[in-house]
Order: C-alpha cells, then sequence, then structure tokens
C-alpha cells in the first residue's frame, strides 16, 4: 500500500479532506485536533462544533499545522506535525513532553510529532510507520532541525485510542532516541534532521 500514499500539507483547500478523515465525530471523542492547542479546562467546556472552527481557523491562517496522507487519491490519514510552538499544551511544564530545555518551546527549528488519526479501516496494519515517515519528510522540507516526539511504549492492543500519540516501537525504528523519561512508559523521543 505504500507505494500509493501521498503526503500534502492541510491547507484550506484540503478542509473538505481533512474533515472527511475525522468523520462526523471529529476523531476521538469529539476532538478535531485541539487536545495540543488549548488548555484542558478550555476545550473540555467547548462543544464539539466550536473545537472543529478552532480547527479550521488554524488550518486557514496558516502555515499548515501537518499532514494529510492519500491512498489512492482519497484522503485516509492525519498526522499534526510542526514546530513545537504551534502546540502549546505539548510543552506545557506539567506533561511529559515538555521541552527539554527552556528556549526548545520557542525555536522555530524544533518541531513536534503530536498526534495520528487515520480511518479506521486502516488501523492495527502497520500505516502508523507510513504516517511517520511522511511527517519526518515534511519536516525536514520545512527546515526543521530537530523532529520529537512523546509516543507511548505499552498498549493492550495496536488499535488503542491511545496510539493517537504513536507508539516507541515506530520512533524507535524511524531512528529517533529517548532524551528524557519522565513518566514510566512515556519518552521524550529526538530525531536530528540536519547536522
Amino acid at each position: 500500500m505504500d507505494n500509493d500514499l501521498r503526503f500534502e500539507p492541510v491547507t484550506p483547500e484540503r478542509w473538505d479532506d481533512f474533515e472527511i478523515v475525522f468523520g462526523p465525530q471529529g476523531g476521538f471523542y469529539n476532538c478535531w485536533c485541539v487536545a495540543l492547542r488549548l488548555p484542558h479546562a478550555v476545550r473540555t467546556k467547548m462543544p464539539a462544533d466550536e473545537r472543529k472552527a478552532h480547527m479550521r481557523e488554524r488550518i486557514k491562517a496558516g502555515p499548515p499545522p501537518g499532514i494529510l496522507c492519500y491512498a489512492d487519491g482519497a484522503p485516509v490519514a492525519w498526522v499534526q506535525v510542526g514546530p513545537r510552538h504551534d502546540v502549546p499544551q505539548f510543552n506545557s511544564p506539567r506533561t511529559v513532553s515538555q521541552p527539554l530545555e527552556e528556549g526548545d518551546a520557542h525555536d522555530p527549528s524544533i518541531w513536534a510529532v503530536s498526534c495520528f488519526f487515520l480511518l479506521p479501516k486502516l488501523r492495527g496494519k502497520g500505516m502508523s510507520n507510513h504516517l511517520l515517515a511522511g511527517a519526518i519528510d515534511h519536516a525536514r522540507r520545512q527546515g526543521a532541525r530537530l523532529l520529537e516526539a512523546c509516543p507511548i511504549d505499552h498498549v493492550k492492543q495496536s488499535k488503542s485510542v491511545t496510539l493517537c500519540i504513536g507508539s516507541t516501537a515506530i520512533f524507535d525504528a524511524a531512528g529517533f532516541e529517548t532524551i528524557a523519561r519522565r513518566k514510566d512508559g512515556r519518552p521524550l523521543m529526538r530525531l536530528e534532521l540536519r547536522a
């Protein structure tokens, strides 16, 4: 299947494709991928249509906050990948994904790959490796120096909801190295994209 995959930055013109991937429920728990963009207290009080509108405005504002994956021309998956500063909750000092150094959250060359979402029919089939490869390629082409992630070590099943953050195994396979471990099972990992 990987020969038929194509990755494109999500732009306002691709909003309909983003909607197709997220479906009528807006992904897991009507998230619309705002979990790392808004504080929990704000996000949980927002109805799903406001979360959707928030993400639509973010995409409209640019630059693209991630990439869409197409299989045989149809949108099938989403990867949130971009500068760390674009996902404020990823940088919170109360999270396991907080930056290694204080300035990292504001360095435009340090990116984060923070969410994967794909159509249910494709889950549990090894697609995450392809999605991560697409994210790495996108970050490199956009001039990122470092790409970071905070995946999860173990889940009970490969189709687990928590895998929207990715499994450690796919990041290991892509050459990421653990740079911090603030909580058991949740390493902060990093890949150097350029010298």
